[in-house]
């Protein structure tokens, strides 16, 4: 299971939230799970929520995704940095044929985006 954390995710995750925190757990402990935290997300997230990025980015179970060509050009052509990093982060690669599901707080957002989404309210 690929799973990529969106900035709402990832604040959500440092307040507490259950769902968040059984993701992180399964990403560190079972096999075949993992948890993506793309960079301008986690950015996003720490501005939020001050301390969220050095959280995030020093648990063994996530992996924080650089913004690299193919996500920066993702990126240019959309307005919010967090989102557009995150759905280019879910999309099909090599390593993920079936793509990433989006795990948020706010699943609105992601309605008519090419993504899966996953709920985190419980």
């Amino acid at each position: 299971m690929h799973i990529v954390l969106d900035e709402t995710a990832m604040a959500a995750a440092g307040q507490g939230n259950i769902l968040a925190s059984r993701l992180i757990h399964r990403a560190h402990a079972e096999v075949g799970w993992f948890l993506y935290a793309p960079s301008c997300a986690l950015v996003e997230a720490d501005r939020a929520r001050p301390g969220t990025a050095e959280h995030l980015a020093a648990l063994p179970g996530i992996t924080v995704l650089n913004l690299d060509l193919s996500a920066a050009l993702a990126v240019a052509r959309e307005e919010t940095w967090a989102a557009a990093h995150s759905q280019h982060a879910a999309q099909p690669t090599p390593e993920r044929p079936d793509g990433a599901i989006v795990a948020t707080t706010v699943p609105a957002r992601w309605e008519g985006e090419p993504v899966r989404v996953l709920d985190l309210n419980p």
